[in-house]
């Protein structure tokens, strides 16, 4: 196997850098589609950012999650990409890539599902039409998720060494504190979202609590819908010679052997597929101990 070429790397890289390189290749299909296509880049996403309707979202389901993957601009993509790096390193120290991707799309769902409910249930959003695009609610998740699991492990930022608590407690104050007053008030609510679910999800780890289980089992499920098939190995197993004679007295066929003919015999007339499932089993077994 050639070790250099682009899709072994990706394949052997972190969960982390997977999802970096996702979005990065997304956001420049995006933005080379919509220049040679002559679009915006909103009218070329337009079916996978997160609209505010309920009608338009029973529309387009996929939205929850996809609105995820889709930035409006550079410096939007690369500081996303940016604490998701730093941040998701410090969970996969700790946890398996299938815990940290059950926080950061469950992340982006609760970010998503509090924007929608937010412009549809306060007034200050009333006859406003938006949508939602940026992984910052996913990433927020995982930053206030590592901040509340280990709060008190210390980092270096320039010059000064702070605790992780103290960073996701700046950045959830930060983004609270230009709420009323950003034009970007929905994507600031998406973002408190995400920090929730990652600080409810952290505390209900250490109480022994894994609420996210269930989605780490639909996660297998949908990998393994991709997964090919093998059927199980056969193993040869040999049919007694017929002798006779003396020979024939000396290594006489006993029940074992005989079942095993049987069943070649079996396969001989009918095929492989024929043998019942205690028959397969036994063969098995049987080619296993040979």
């Amino acid at each position: 196997m050639n070790t250099n070429t682009i899709l072994y790397q990706f394949k052997q890289a972190s969960i982390v850098l997977k999802i970096i390189v996702i979005n990065t290749l997304i956001f420049l299909a995006v933005y080379l589609g919509s220049f040679f296509f002559k679009l915006s880049p909103s009218s070329f996403v337009s079916w996978f950012v997160l609209p505010t309707s309920f009608v338009n979202i029973i529309l387009q389901p996929w939205s929850i999650i996809t609105y995820a993957f889709l930035h409006a601009g550079f410096w939007h993509l690369f500081w996303n990409m940016y604490l998701l790096y730093w941040f998701g390193n410090y969970v996969l120290n700790l946890f398996t890539a299938k815990r940290f991707l059950t926080i950061y799309l469950l992340g982006a769902i609760c970010g998503g599902l509090l924007y929608v409910l937010s412009y549809n249930l306060f007034p200050v959003f009333n006859n406003i039409n938006s949508n939602l695009m940026g992984a910052s609610a996913a990433v927020l998740a995982i930053v206030i998720f590592i901040a509340t699991y280990t709060p008190n492990t210390i980092v270096r930022v320039f010059m000064f060494k702070v605790k992780l608590w103290q960073i996701g407690l700046a950045m959830v104050l930060l983004d609270l504190f230009q709420l009323p007053s950003s034009g970007n008030a929905g994507g600031l609510i998406a973002h408190m979202g995400g920090a929730l679910f990652g600080y409810v999800y952290a505390k209900q780890l250490t109480k022994g609590n894994d609420i996210g289980i269930w989605f780490e089992s639909l996660i297998d499920s949908v990998i393994n819908l991709f997964k090919p098939r093998h059927k199980k190995p056969f193993k040869k197993v040999h049919r007694t010679k017929q002798t006779t004679g003396k020979q024939a007295k000396k290594k006489p066929s006993n029940g074992h052997q005989a079942k095993i003919d049987s069943v070649l015999d079996k396969i001989g007339k009918s095929g492989y597929d024929s043998l019942t499932k205690a028959e397969k089993d036994f063969l098995f077994k049987a080619g296993k101990n040979d």
